[in-house]
């Protein structure tokens, strides 16, 4: 039995970035002699244990055999007799693909070390077209390592184009797109990861919303990029950029979606693209089985941030109905994600990315002023049923008068 580090821990030492975890492939052992050493089993698919002190997972080395459509179309092979290159070899990317033993030797078959320093993503062998995955893989690599300079190699990406043409990409579960979607959303660029997905044509097949975007035009006045899919790219980047949840980031990249819709003749103007975009939130959020609460935002930051950025021209009754529509008094942390995505929204704009954007700061302080006007107050002046919620409304409204004719700072 011998075991090697593998992996994105190889490849990450030698790029001199930190390494979050480390996996390993064991060769010369069985299930059983796992077990008996103390390992547990935690594999589904093929046998991986972790290891009874550091938790590390360590799986068999293994080949696999194509047997049908989609990533889940193999046949995993395991035994004492399947060597570290056998393994090394059905691995998507050299960089990917190089290996180290105990003494810290490394084994590189397939020149994964010239090309992490040539910056090159590029496929270990034709095997790579056989799981739709690696397309998005690729694509969540390149968002996580453009900044050093990577680019996928030519071949590469041919054959990843392969492969869309081909209808393997459709075989693609809905959760594993969303999980590699998810994932390169959280990358410092995740607009690469779109972009690299519309170069080989799967942006189109997996996410026709966003693929839809690119080409659109917008006023030049308020968008210099005038192409609505720049314009979405530049705001899921600038949301990377301040860190901002996932929440928000899923935000940006819907928000605009309603623009694709709007009928040529009016073009660039999008006249009530914020409601024509709500279906396409919905559907793009269904299929992909978003979670619950990116889904939440993302509706709310499609139909409401054309209205932020006019919150200064609101008046009181409008300015009240979207503090209660957005439930800014109750879910105080929900109202902050939506104004940090319509904040993204107005910065993912060429050479605006620094502008004065005073609106979140006056609809906080709209929250601020109402939240100060209390039931009890309203009870305590001997209003009784029906009558209070009226009263508090009124008094509510007043106030945000009063701060709609408080000259702006």
């Amino acid at each position: 039995m011998r075991r090697y580090l593998v992996g994105g821990a190889v490849r990450d030492r030698l790029l001199r970035r930190p390494v979050a975890e480390r996996d390993w492939v064991v060769t010369g052992a069985t299930p059983e002699e796992m077990i008996a050493l103390g390992y547990r089993p935690v594999g589904k698919d093929f046998p991986v244990f972790l290891h009874p002190q550091t938790q590390e997972e360590h799986a068999l080395a293994r080949t696999e055999r194509k047997n049908g459509r989609g990533y889940r179309g193999f046949t995993i092979h395991t035994d004492p007799g399947v060597t570290l290159e056998d393994d090394l070899i059905r691995r998507d990317l050299t960089v990917n693909a190089m290996a180290e033993d105990d003494d810290g030797t490394l084994i590189d078959p397939h020149g994964g070390r010239v090309d992490l320093e040539a910056r090159v993503l590029r496929h270990v062998s034709a095997a790579f077209a056989e799981d739709p995955v690696r397309v998005l893989r690729i694509a969540r690599f390149h968002s996580r390592y453009a900044s050093l300079g990577f680019r996928i190699a030519d071949e590469t990406m041919a054959l990843m184009r392969q492969m869309v043409d081909s209808g393997e990409v459709d075989h693609l579960t809905a959760e594993r797109v969303w999980k590699e979607t998810e994932r390169a959303l959280m990358q410092p660029q995740p607009s690469i990861y779109f972009t690299t997905l519309r170069e080989c044509g799967a942006l189109k097949r997996l996410m026709p919303e966003v693929d839809a975007l690119f080409g659109v035009p917008q006023p030049p006045k308020h968008h210099p990029e005038i192409d609505t899919g720049v314009h979405t790219m530049l705001t899921i980047d600038h949301a990377a950029s301040i860190e901002a949840p996932l929440t928000v980031r899923v935000a940006a990249l819907c928000h605009d979606f309603g623009k694709a819709l709007t009928p040529e003749h009016l073009l660039p103007s999008h006249y009530g693209h914020e409601q024509s975009g709500v279906p396409l939130v919905e559907a793009f959020c269904t299929r992909l089985k978003v979670p619950n609460d990116c889904r939440e935002l993302a509706l709310q930051v499609c139909r409401e941030h054309l209205l932020v950025h006019q919150a200064r021209e609101l008046t009181p009754g409008t300015l009240m109905q979207l503090l209660e529509r957005l439930d800014a008094l109750r879910r105080p942390q929900r109202f902050e994600e939506f104004l940090t995505a319509c904040d993204c929204d107005a910065r993912g704009r060429t050479g605006l990315e620094n502008r004065d954007y005073p609106q979140p700061n006056y609809l906080r302080a709209a929250r601020r002023r109402i939240a100060l006007v209390e039931p009890a107050s309203v009870t305590a002046d001997g209003y009784l049923g029906a009558a209070i919620g009226v009263e508090l409304r009124n008094r509510r409204l007043k106030v945000l008068k009063e701060l709609r004719e408080t000259p702006a700072a």
